[in-house]
């Protein structure tokens, strides 16, 4: 079967030509330690990511009052949206005097406000409120009409006997604004 036609130099082996095989690095054989540091970075990655999102986009929170009741009851577990825009209507946890709270966006800057046992008035406009309790006036340290100020939300508690609101700390910061409640989970009474 020797064909006169193939040379010695068409031959890689005959020619002195490592075969494919015997050009390749061997590779290494990976050790606990390569292990441990991948699976350190991945662990690290993943806090790092999850510390990004629970920062800037969105918040978990454990509701401590009964303020939000019956739409948030003590005890449970509250997951925000930071980056929602603001609504009227919406839930919300926002930081006050270093505490959480929960409430419900009533107005906004520059809206003027009207506080009545049955109804509220945000621009001499009745809104839809949705709470079964009454409006509690009495120890309100606001009078009414209250006019918003600019940058600020006008806050009630769904809890209406609850007066830890804009009633008694007026107007409330955008800043302290912690984002809108997309999602609660009951971790009591289940």
């Amino acid at each position: 079967m020797d064909d006169p036609n193939i040379t010695a130099a068409a031959d890689p082996v005959s020619a002195g030509a490592a075969p494919a095989n015997a050009r390749e690095k061997p590779q290494k054989k990976r050790t606990a330690g390569y292990y441990a540091a991948a699976f350190f970075l991945k662990i690290g990655l993943t806090a790092a990511v999850l510390w990004l999102l629970l920062t800037f986009a969105a918040g978990v929170y454990i509701c401590h009052t009964n303020s939000a009741y019956p739409s948030i009851r003590d005890g449970d577990f509250c997951l925000t949206n930071r980056l929602a825009k603001p609504e009227q209507g919406t839930m919300i946890v926002y930081r006050h005097d270093g505490a959480i709270r929960f409430g419900r966006i009533i107005a906004f800057g520059g809206d003027r406000v009207s506080l009545f046992t049955d109804y509220i008035s945000v621009n001499d406009s009745c809104i839809s409120d949705q709470t079964v309790y009454p409006n509690l006036l009495d120890g309100s340290a606001v009078s009414y009409p209250y006019t918003v100020p600019e940058n600020c939300v006008f806050v009630l508690n769904d809890f209406r006997s609850d007066l830890s609101d804009s009633r008694t700390f007026g107007g409330i910061p955008l800043e302290e604004l912690q984002g809108a409640v997309v999602f609660t989970m009951r971790m009591r009474g289940i």
